[in-house]
């Protein structure tokens, strides 16, 4: 029999811990609480935690299950569960955004050089009117997916631009398209 004393015990460790524990650790937890109680311990902890009795009975299994060897990737959840990405369940969505970016796309389509002055807030917006939801951060996301780069506004100010910018953007696409490896491997190292 499981006194109203271990219960306690059992409770104020679990309240002590639990914004510690992620998901796999509070049921190994649960699990060698439940162990250690003998028979009658899954529903005990379970009832005194809030946890189900199968999270309870999982973490027992885990435990007593041959231990996976030591380089084995500790994952939470199975292999393939989580939230599926956004152009698994929209194969639309990089067309839709291409042809919102095309229109006003700097750079030669062809060049290793691509970049958009609309303001990702904005092919946000206007993605979400034509039925594809999602934030701005993700259409940055996308963006560099489809090799764009995403250049701020030009400062506005008196007088003409700089007598060298021009000559500046020639270089930069000359030595891209001399060597495209390089320039991935430094855009990369710059995100």
């Amino acid at each position: 029999m499981i006194s109203s004393t271990q219960e306690q015990a059992i409770k104020a460790k679990y309240e002590a811990l639990k914004a510690e524990l992620d998901e796999r650790a509070r049921r190994l937890w649960a699990a060698t609480e439940a162990l250690s109680l003998g028979h009658g311990g899954v529903a005990t902890v379970a009832r005194v935690t809030g946890l189900a009795e199968s999270t309870v009975r999982l973490g027992k299994q885990e435990l007593t299950s041959p231990a996976k060897p030591p380089d084995a990737p500790r994952r939470l959840r199975r292999q393939g569960a989580g939230r599926k990405r956004l152009i698994t369940h929209d194969q639309q969505l990089l067309t839709a955004l291409d042809a919102l970016v095309e229109p006003t796309a700097r750079g030669a389509p062809m060049s290793p050089l691509r970049w958009t002055c609309k303001s990702t807030r904005r092919l946000a917006k206007e993605l979400c009117q034509q039925g594809h939801p999602m934030s701005h951060s993700k259409v940055g996301q996308l963006l560099k997916a489809l090799h764009y780069s995403l250049q701020g506004t030009r400062k506005t100010r008196e007088g003409t631009a700089h007598p060298d910018r021009n000559a500046q953007f020639e270089y930069t696409l000359y030595n891209a398209q001399k060597n495209p490896r390089a320039h991935r491997a430094h855009h990369t190292a710059m995100q």
